[in-house]
């Protein structure tokens, strides 16, 4: 069974050049460094994917394994792949002349890897197809070298007649590069703008920062940007988000590392504004992980009372660090929003953020394995455990408070659905309307799309607990 996404807002490693096709530095040498080398790490990163295991934790495993100048291609090889999935396993369909066995899953990866080069890089064919099928040999399958060397020359000589006769099958999962169920899912919710969702997912994350505004104003951090040669601009209806350009690595960002700027999507920065937790308030985040919204909520008023927990010990780490880059000292707790026990779950709260466990489904450019690993059947079953935390965190909640409920989500069932059945269980509940320039009103609350390259998609319904 496929993992279950626990949280919305993963952090995705930096992509070669996203937006753009990879050409690969020359002068690797070694093992460590071989074209071949690097490769099978490839196909072992993906061959996790195929077997349930997340993108960034399989990457997370292999990127030690090569040079750190040959980390940005293997993140482009696999993420590549995983976004372009459905349309490269439909081309490698045809190349197959049987499918591969279930140990042999590897080997299915190097043929994708392989079909991506060719297909959405510049590297030169005869380095995409030599050095993938010599990969097989480094992955102890020497059998395997000429079964993918020959597959990926067929593909370069019957190229176009191949790609017409996927076309030709007229498959949704291969025009828009997601999975049935997901495309039939959208049409049902959104059939005037699943279009251009669709669409909208295939194309790659846009490169949102956030900026400190207590320390430096959005024109002042743009003139940071440009005197770095780094183009930016702001994000309409969204105060602290620029939009930059192009991706770079952190370390070029002004002020990164003293906490003036983060990176952090514009649609997920909407959650502190929406929230609008007031000075000396106490304020539970109550699934912090990574610590993207604990930081923003600190930075619009630093003098909360805050408390950032999450179930996933080594994932509070991770907002353990942030918040050091930041300067904030939030309290920290281990924690399940499902079920209140100990001292964090004592007294009531002024502001509850649920940004909750879910299909992670209008993040789906962020993290291309989504569609690999999500099942129908996760809904099902986030959309419970998304009602217990309701539930749960509700009862923390004082009278004149407010939650907000936060999903990374397009699928009614989690967000207007989930909001609705919780309303009709609650008449000290009311729903807040939110007032903002950005999203589709919805019943309940407010939907973002990813049918832009501004934001990914968010839903949030702010309730008020009345006193009754």
């Amino acid at each position: 069974m496929p993992s279950i996404s626990r949280g919305c807002c993963l952090a995705s490693p930096p992509e070669a050049v996203p937006g753009q096709p990879y050409r690969r530095k020359s002068g690797n040498k070694g093992k460590g460094n071989s074209g071949a080398f690097l490769r099978s790490r490839a196909a072992l990163v993906l061959a996790g994917v195929f077997r349930g295991q997340s993108l960034t934790e399989a990457l997370r495993e292999r990127q030690q394994q090569v040079e750190e100048r040959d980390r940005a291609l293997l993140a482009e090889l696999t993420y590549g792949v995983c976004r372009e999935f459905f349309h490269l396993d439909a081309t490698a369909s045809l190349l197959f002349r049987q499918p591969m066995k279930a140990k042999d899953q590897d080997i299915r990866a190097l043929v994708l890897v392989g079909l991506y080069q060719l297909l959405s890089t510049r590297i030169p064919a005869h380095a995409a197809i030599g050095e993938t099928a010599g990969a097989a040999r480094v992955l102890k399958k020497k059998w395997a070298v000429a079964v993918v060397n020959g597959i990926l020359r067929r593909f370069q000589r019957e190229r176009e007649q191949l790609l017409v006769e996927v076309e030709k099958q007229g498959s949704a999962e291969v025009r828009y590069n997601q999975p049935g169920w997901l495309v039939d899912a959208l049409f049902m919710a959104w059939p005037d703008q699943a279009e251009n969702i669709l669409n909208g997912l295939q194309l790659r994350p846009p490169f949102t920062l956030r900026v400190n505004l207590q320390r430096c104003s959005l024109s002042e951090y743009v003139s940071l940007l440009a005197a770095e040669g780094l183009p930016g601009r702001p994000v309409p209806g969204i105060a602290s988000a620029l939009l930059l350009e192009k991706p770079v690595a952190v370390n070029r960002l002004p002020g990164f590392a003293e906490g003036l700027v983060s990176v952090q999507d514009a649609g997920a920065q909407m959650a502190a504004f929406l929230l609008d937790a007031h000075s000396g308030t106490r304020v539970l985040d109550a699934c912090a992980a990574p610590g993207g919204k604990t930081g923003h909520l600190l930075e619009r008023t630093p003098d909360l009372d805050l408390t950032a927990m999450d179930v996933d010990e080594q994932r509070l780490q991770r907002v353990e660090e942030n918040m050091r880059r930041l300067g904030f000292r939030p309290d920290l707790v281990v924690g399940d929003a499902a079920d209140p026990r100990g001292g964090w779950s004592k007294g009531k709260y002024d502001r509850i953020l649920v940004d909750a466990p879910c299909t992670a489904t209008g993040v789906v450019r962020r993290h291309p394995d989504i569609k690999l690993l999500r099942r129908p059947a996760d809904v099902d079953v986030l959309v419970q455990r998304q009602a217990t935390i309701l539930e749960a965190q509700w009862s923390l909640l004082k009278p004149g408070g407010r939650m907000l409920y936060a999903t990374c989500s397009l699928l009614p069932r989690e967000n207007d659905e989930q909001i609705d059945g919780f309303l009709m269980k609650h008449r000290d509940a009311r729903a807040v309307m939110l007032a903002t320039r950005r999203g589709i009103r919805t019943l309940h609350g407010l939907q973002l799309l990813p049918d832009t390259l501004e934001t990914d998609g968010f839903y949030y319904a702010l309730l008020e607990k009345k006193d009754v």
